[in-house]
């Protein structure tokens, strides 16, 4: 930059001594470095574990709805194996004669659930793990199906609804005996 040769060298000086303008500072939220609230975390769990115990009642007594009021209305139902996705609505009407096949005596089901990993905070939660769903025909033998899935849920007024469960695929009964 050309300094103009009419300003005196002083005065040039000066003016570079001033303090420069800031602009005022915006707020910005504190930091937070302070670890998760875990009085939060093992309560968030325990509503959950609650969640999936109230899942597995219902299959396992053929109660569907109550199962049916575990979903958000607006769930998906996402099926790795398959590579589709559809309404859990859809999903909830395919499945309904099994419910009621169950709860009839006609036929036993049952659910069971491990996770992986378990993250989320006050109204919202990502769960990842493996079911094994279990089917039998009243004079058949049982038929185990171990499977990878995610699901995301939010906590509503009257609880937590599923939003999203992603079926991913099969899994190995070691990878179920290495979630105890």
């Amino acid at each position: 930059m050309k300094i103009p040769t009419s300003v005196p060298l002083i005065a040039l000086a000066a003016f570079t001594l001033l303090p420069l303008q800031a602009e005022p500072a915006k707020e910005q939220a504190p930091a937070t470095t302070a670890a998760p609230d875990l009085e939060a975390a093992k309560t968030r769990l325990a509503e959950l574990d609650a969640y999936w115990a109230v899942v597995s009642k219902a299959v396992n007594t053929g109660d569907f709805e109550t199962y049916a009021a575990t979903c958000h209305p607006e769930g998906v139902l996402v099926s790795g194996g398959k590579q589709m996705s559809q309404p859990l609505a859809a999903a909830l009407a395919r499945w309904k004669q099994e419910f009621i096949d169950t709860r009839d005596g006609k036929m036993k089901a049952s659910v069971e659930f491990r996770f992986s990993r378990r993250i989320g905070d006050a109204t919202t939660a990502h769960e990842t793990g493996i079911f094994l769903y279990t089917a039998q025909a009243v004079d058949g033998p049982p038929k185990p199906e171990h499977i990878h899935f995610e699901a995301l849920l939010v906590k509503k007024a009257d609880g937590w609804k599923i939003l999203m469960e992603n079926q991913k695929g099969p899994a190995t009964e070691a990878e179920w005996q290495a979630l105890k």
